[in-house]
């Protein structure tokens, strides 16, 4: 049977695979298995649900809202806001779970819901897989009377107390910066030029009129075209862009050049450790970090840890470390001393802070970074399953090793929602990285199943 949770929450096509029924008993069943052991005559559980714009996202909050008050927590909504804000204000209000409805940076016709516990904290796989056994053996009714939850729709000072952690987070004066955000239709349309704003820089807002359909639509930080567009054309000293949750962050440079995750890292990894602020002097990073990240980190004294793809392994060899920086070539971004997620408006604060304390543009603090070129292909398989153990595939792979030695690096690794494999390959030279993925792509292509 297939995991409903998968590697960041549950999402899918909204009315089709995320369905009101579904989110009635999600809700439920979550309320049931994250407030049962905090549960006291004295005290009600409660809950925080917050939502991207899309259009769904009204419906399954209602549903979700439901599913938990039919268990004996009370609810606060709290609207519109990014993914951050909802796991910060799940532990500044001393909430026992919160919820965030959001696909992300998937087209608006999906939707996802993501569950925090207690401290605004994600759940570990051992709880998702409880949370999916209780939907199936719920009983029929729950408590009544005083014992059902109560549903709150606003939250007046909820934007406000993010805004707050925002501003506290970052102290430096961002006057004479001048930024144009793109919102990408999502949930930072109202909050990140507000931010970037109260700190000081001049703000140019664009995609930030969210029509709960616009959502992601040929803009943010998958389209970044019009942000490039935007900076050179109102001659801006950087562009941010977020995603439709606003857990991402991608920069652009003046002359409306990319400045992905990895330059990112390094700018923010240089920053902490300068300030001592770097735990261990170490980043952590996943494994499709470009190697040029670690190579030129390491020349500054500074380690690189490499996870796997994704951001809860990230979360988790951060806690197991305590260390404070992580994140992805995509741009979600984790500081641990101030958030238990990605948050892309702390992120676009960080990186502004930086070219103010330095006097430097954002090419040239991003130029601390070496990039090594490098490839990927998708190779349609048909069975992803067997590619790591065939024989020619890992033959071709020590032979691949061997040409790179410590110049270059080999990433094969099965999609996590598809039947592709992707090849990566980084060496000296574009070329040679071009040549070896077309190369070793072959080879993951002619692998046939056994019968």
């Amino acid at each position: 049977m297939t995991r409903l949770f998968g590697t960041d929450g549950v999402r899918g096509r909204a009315n089709q695979k995320i369905t009101a029924p579904l989110a009635l008993r999600l809700g439920a069943a979550a309320a049931h298995v994250l407030t049962s052991e905090n549960r006291t005559s004295k005290r009600r559980p409660t809950a925080i649900i917050g939502r991207d714009p899309r259009v769904s996202g009204e419906m399954l909050a209602a549903a979700l809202a439901a599913g938990m008050a039919s268990q004996g927590v009370d609810v606060l909504r709290v609207g519109v806001l990014p993914t951050p804000a909802v796991a910060y204000l799940t532990d500044d209000y001393g909430a026992d779970m919160g919820v965030m409805i959001s696909a992300s940076h998937n087209p608006m016709p999906d939707n996802g819901i993501k569950f925090f516990a207690a401290g605004g904290k994600k759940l570990a796989d051992v709880v998702e897989d409880e949370i999916e056994a209780t939907m199936s053996h719920l009983p029929e009714t729950g408590p009544t009377g005083h014992g059902v939850g109560r549903v709150l729709e606003e939250a007046p000072d909820a934007r406000e107390r993010y805004l707050l952690h925002l501003n506290q987070a970052v102290r430096q004066d961002l006057t004479g910066i001048k930024v144009v955000v793109d919102c990408a239709n999502g949930a930072a349309s109202e909050i990140a030029p507000l931010a970037y704003e109260a700190a000081g820089a001049e703000v140019i807002a664009i995609h930030n009129k969210p029509n709960s359909y616009n959502i992601n639509d040929e803009c943010g930080s998958t389209h970044m075209d019009d942000i490039m567009n935007a900076v050179r054309e109102h001659g801006a000293d950087l562009g941010l862009a977020h995603d439709g949750d606003a857990d991402r962050c991608l920069a652009v440079d003046a002359e409306g050049n990319l400045v992905d995750g990895d330059e990112i890292m390094a700018i923010l990894a240089i920053a902490m450790e300068d300030a001592g602020k770097l735990t261990k002097s170490t980043l952590v990073a996943t494994v499709m970090s470009n190697l040029g990240l670690q190579l030129s980190l390491k020349e500054l004294g500074i380690k690189t840890l490499a996870t796997q793809v994704g951001d809860r392994y990230v979360l988790e060899e951060l806690a197991r470390g305590g260390y404070a920086l992580g994140g992805e070539q995509s741009g979600h971004i984790v500081m641990s001393d101030f958030g238990t997620t990605g948050d892309g408006v702390l992120t676009g604060l960080s990186l502004m802070a930086r070219m103010a304390e330095t006097k430097m543009s954002l090419r040239s603090l991003a130029d601390a970074m070496k990039r090594l070129p490098q490839h990927l292909i998708n190779v349609p398989v048909k069975d992803k399953s067997i590619i790591l153990d065939d024989l020619a595939v890992q033959k071709a792979m020590h032979d691949v090793k061997s040409e790179l030695g410590e110049n270059g690096r080999v990433l094969l690794r099965p999609s996590g929602t598809e039947e592709l494999f992707r090849v990566m390959v980084e060496a000296p030279t574009d070329q040679l990285a071009r040549d070896i993925t077309h190369r070793l792509a072959q080879v993951v292509a002619s692998v046939e199943p056994k019968n």
